[in-house]
């Protein structure tokens, strides 16, 4: 076969919900190699494979993936916003831990995301019953969580890491939904910590 007549195959992406971390790239990226596809690129909720996707290969995808905790989104709008979700939780959580972030939320969404925010605010609203500020409002606190944790970081260091304005904003934030100020939140002890602590993707 001449070269000219090689037919080169277009990248297929596959969105997945509920990819909140470095493990579950893994584990999504092994379980597809493991189904025989190429994966060409892969990030938080989303897989670039080289080779084509047949009927039969969207079946077993999606059983390996309801299998490890994840989802297939076919549905468009379920996309936007779960990539909406999956840059909220990759600046929170795995971005500007040690320097604050200067970009405004809004913009950075927006940017990640690449539609316009008013129309990302509006979708996220309808469909989810929360607006995007209360859903990084809910991260945040979770990731506050996880800091206070450790112990390795004071309040002042986690309000400034997260962005926070003040400790006092921090910390009226922390309780207005946690019910506990975060120093009280720090005394608790290691099962308690679990048992208020919520899985990145069951946060609403």
């Amino acid at each position: 076969m001449k070269k000219s007549q090689i037919t080169k195959l277009k990248p297929q992406k596959l969105y997945i919900k509920n990819m909140v971390c470095d493990r579950c790239i893994r584990v999504v990226r092994d379980e597809l190699q493991l189904l025989g596809h190429d994966v060409r690129n892969i990030e938080l909720g989303e897989v670039e494979i080289s080779n084509s996707i047949k009927p039969n290969d969207v079946v077993s995808i999606k059983t390996m993936l309801l299998k490890n905790g994840f989802e297939l989104i076919e549905d468009k709008n379920a996309r936007i916003i779960e990539a909406v979700k999956t840059s909220i939780i990759q600046l929170v959580h795995h971005n500007h831990d040690v320097e604050p972030m200067t970009m405004k939320y809004s913009e950075y969404i927006a940017q990640k995301v690449g539609r316009d925010y008013h129309s990302l605010s509006v979708l996220f609203s309808s469909v989810e019953n929360v607006t995007i500020e209360q859903y990084i409002i809910k991260q945040k606190v979770e990731r506050v969580k996880e800091l206070l944790k450790y112990d390795d970081r004071s309040i002042s260091e986690i309000a400034f890491a997260l962005n926070y304005s003040s400790v006092q904003h921090l910390s009226n934030q922390f309780k207005s939904v946690t019910g506990f100020t975060p120093s009280q939140f720090k005394k608790l002890t290691p099962t308690h910590h679990q048992i208020h602590r919520i899985s990145l993707d069951k946060v609403k």
